[in-house]
């Protein structure tokens, strides 16, 4: 087995190998050889990874059924690929959402990007303000139900 010193080294120069060695320490529960201060980070990051994804799409699926929604001058002329792009970060949240942690971090932050949403929206179709609701006017259910549009 590789010793902790020359695990770490590895992590710098060949990450790929590194993966290999520690999935094999780990099912072979050598745990004296693990390099933890890497894996403690790349578990870290993965996890910090996904929660960045599920916010992203929900962000850019907030924005696209607030103008959907709401800009109607534009709707006849830009409706349909709105509802391509809502389609499309549907699917890829669906996905994210599988996991019920990521559904519950969604949950949690729903309000948060919402505002985000908003203000984009707003940029976006330089519509005033007061048109769009100060809080998220649609349930999560609603949101990820792929057969509802606002």
């Amino acid at each position: 087995m590789q010793p902790v010193k020359a695990t770490s080294l590895i992590y710098e120069q060949d990450y790929t190998e590194w993966l290999d060695i520690t999935r094999n320490q780990l099912q072979n529960r050598d745990l004296e050889n693990i390099d933890w201060e890497h894996l403690i980070e790349e578990i870290t990051s993965l996890g910090n990874e996904q929660r960045h994804k599920v916010e992203s799409y929900l962000l850019r699926l907030l924005i696209h059924l607030l103008i959907y929604d709401y800009w109607k001058s534009e709707k006849d002329w830009s409706g349909k690929g709105w509802e391509k792009e809502i389609d499309n970060f549907r699917l890829e949240l669906d996905l994210l959402l599988e996991s019920k942690v990521l559904y519950n971090h969604c949950l949690k932050v729903l309000d948060k990007i919402y505002l985000k949403a908003r203000s984009n929206a707003i940029r976006k179709s330089q519509l005033s303000p007061e048109i769009f609701p100060e809080t998220c006017p649609y349930p999560l259910t609603e949101i990820l139900n792929p057969e509802w549009l606002p």
